[in-house]
């Protein structure tokens, strides 16, 4: 016997996704039109207000309102599970010689065949389902039921049971089931006791499950028939491909062509009150509430599938890519940092701090799927972020569901006390303006990833930085790193060689290609350097700040500037002339040599980070 299913915790997560499920339950909790079944009486005796709503990803992601955990049982749902069964244990080839694929029509419990191949029409409707179920393989009726009732719980991922109650009323009052069991049997569709292919059906019909369960069921259904909890195949996936493709045309009866057009997704209603739907390859839908239109499908439960498909733009025919994993990649601004030069006390606040910056680049068409994925991953960082950037640039298709989602969760990050930036040069998720109030949800909007990643940096520091402990605003030149380390007297002498000059904001202090104009020592402000990236923009190499240089290889080197420098800021420089530079061979080599190893130490660490911050973007900007 096989080795039981072990149970796997489920919770229902809060969240963006989760409100927008407790949003559709509220629009259609209101709607009690319809009726339960009553020509099996254990159905017609459930509490006909009962209502539950699932969503549960491809990868095992639950969300759910209302009476997700009450057993009911699953009848007609159970339809495609037994359908995937026979072909597993028949092949495609022999269930079609007794089943089509076709939709009839008619009404689910018709007692006819096709006129013309005198098969029943397909496995949704009665007669093709009691065909089904006389054809799975086992020793005795009760070995084959038990292999119905297992295949049913691999879906599930968990073992379910038989409702006695509800199967001894349908064997109590089942004639019409009874009498297509005897046609199919006079056709020759049945090859055995058409007593034994109609109680299984009975059977199969009055196994309890929960709106949860069935969620998982479709979710396994969209994974390719591997379910996402368990990780064990119920199904192959051309076995699967299969069964939604029959479901498509005919899980819903009569209503089927309303469905596919409104709805536009796999789906299978039961008298029970459940209906299954199925997006492949991103969610399963489950609803249960008893209260039956006319063509037997839940009424809270088609409502329900269509206002999430509506909202959550869930039509397959909408999906005209396939949907990818959306977070490319994720990391802390500790692990990325930024292109700005920082103090040793800075850096050693960004490496203690630095984990509660987080940048996470997504990709590839962004639709209810990969948003999903990437609110779930994002959402419980919300209390250890102090700052957060989402990186769209290599974004394509993005739907309208997911800018709903991702604009509910910078709100949510936002309420937290996490900053939130968008890097979206080309406004996807619609936000034109960039907005500099910390208390805005909306947050920053940056063109590169580079900029917001230095932002995220200036936040950590401004929450962590020891007071007193702050990068220096302004220096003298006989203060700055160069020469702070040389005696009074050196110092002071070299400091009479350099000239302070002040420089606009946005004015070019070297361009590229031009001669060497001297050291620079930057005393206030900050200054960015810059190169042309192939994608024909413009983009920083570094950021400098007060105690730092520049201008140093084109010194040494005696070559022209291969990077513009230009003030970022209102900046004032010391700066040592060329000719006294060079005079300092003669009048002073001793202060010209330890400059010359500060300068080349400084120059090499520049060389080093900046040469780091690409490696580790695999040359991105």
């Amino acid at each position: 016997m096989a080795a039981p299913i072990a149970e796997v915790p489920r919770a229902v997560d809060p969240g963006v996704v989760a409100g927008i499920v407790e949003d559709v339950y509220a629009l259609c909790r209101a709607d009690t039109s319809g009726a339960p079944a009553d020509y099996i009486p254990e159905l017609a005796a459930v509490p006909p207000d009962s209502f539950g709503l699932c969503l549960a990803t491809a990868d095992g992601r639950v969300y759910g309102t209302g009476d997700v955990d009450l057993p009911f049982t699953i009848q007609s749902i159970s339809k495609p599970f037994t359908y995937a069964l026979a072909l597993a244990d028949r092949g495609l080839a022999a269930v079609a010689e007794r089943i089509d694929v076709e939709p009839s029509g008619e009404p689910f419990n018709e007692i006819s065949l096709d006129p013309v191949t005198e098969r029943p029409r397909n496995p949704m409707i009665n007669a093709g389902a009691i065909t089904a179920a006389s054809l799975v393989d086992g020793r005795d009726a009760a070995d084959k039921f038990e292999r119905v009732r297992r295949t049913y719980s691999r879906f599930a991922g968990r073992e379910l049971t038989l409702n006695e109650a509800v199967y001894a009323s349908e064997a109590r009052t089942g004639y019409r089931n009874r009498a297509i069991g005897y046609m199919l049997r006079s056709f020759g569709i049945l090859d055995a006791d058409p007593d034994d292919a109609v109680d299984r059906y009975f059977r199969q019909c009055s196994v309890d499950i929960t709106c949860r369960d069935l969620a998982i069921m479709a979710a396994t259904l969209a994974n390719n028939g591997v379910n996402p909890l368990t990780k064990e195949r119920a199904l192959s996936t051309a076995l699967t491909e299969q069964v939604l493709s029959v479901m498509t045309t005919c899980g819903m009866y009569n209503a089927a062509g309303d469905w596919v057009s409104t709805v536009g997704l796999p789906a299978k209603s039961g008298v029970g009150g459940g209906i299954l739907a199925v997006l492949p390859g991103q969610i399963g839908i489950a609803v249960y509430s008893p209260r039956l239109d006319e063509h037997g499908n839940s009424v809270r439960g088609v409502a329900a599938c269509r206002e999430l498909s509506r909202r959550l733009e869930l039509h397959f025919l909408h999906v005209t890519r396939a949907a990818r994993a959306a977070i490319r990649a994720d990391y802390t601004v500790a692990e990325v940092p930024s292109r700005r030069r920082r103090s040793p006390e800075e850096i050693a606040v960004l490496d203690a701090h630095g984990s509660r910056a987080r940048v996470y680049e997504l990709h590839g068409d962004l639709l209810f799927a990969g948003a999903e994925r990437a609110v779930r991953v994002i959402e419980p960082q919300a209390g250890e972020l102090d700052a957060l950037v989402i990186d769209l640039r290599r974004v394509g298709d993005v739907s309208a569901i997911a800018v709903t989602m991702l604009d509910g969760l910078q709100r949510e990050l936002a309420a937290a006390g996490c900053r939130v930036a968008l890097v979206d040069p080309d406004a996807k998720l619609g936000h034109l303006v960039s907005s500099l109030d910390p208390r805005d949800p909306r947050g920053r909007v940056f063109v590169d990833r580079d900029t917001a990643t230095e932002w995220c940096e200036d936040i950590v520091l401004e929450r962590h930085c020891p007071a007193g402990q702050q990068a220096c605003v302004s220096i003298t030149v006989a203060e700055h790193p160069l020469l702070a380390a040389l005696s009074a007297d050196d110092r002071a002498r070299l400091a009479a060689d350099f000239e302070t000059r002040t420089i606009a904001r946005g004015e070019v202090i070297a361009r590229r290609g031009s001669e060497r104009s001297g050291l620079y020592l930057i005393l206030e402000g900050r200054v960015r350097i810059t190169f042309e990236g192939g994608d024909g923009r413009t983009h920083r190499l570094v950021t400098l700040s007060a105690g730092m240089s520049f201008g140093e290889i084109p010194m040494l080197v005696g070559g022209p500037f291969v990077n513009e420098v230009r003030a970022d800021s209102r900046v004032r420089v010391a700066v040592l002339p060329p000719p006294r530079f060079d005079a300092l061979t003669e009048k002073a080599p001793h202060l010209k040599l330890a400059l010359l190893e500060r300068l080349a130490a400084g120059a090499y660490a520049q060389m080093d980070a900046a040469v780091r911050a690409i490696a580790v973007r695999g040359g991105d900007y």
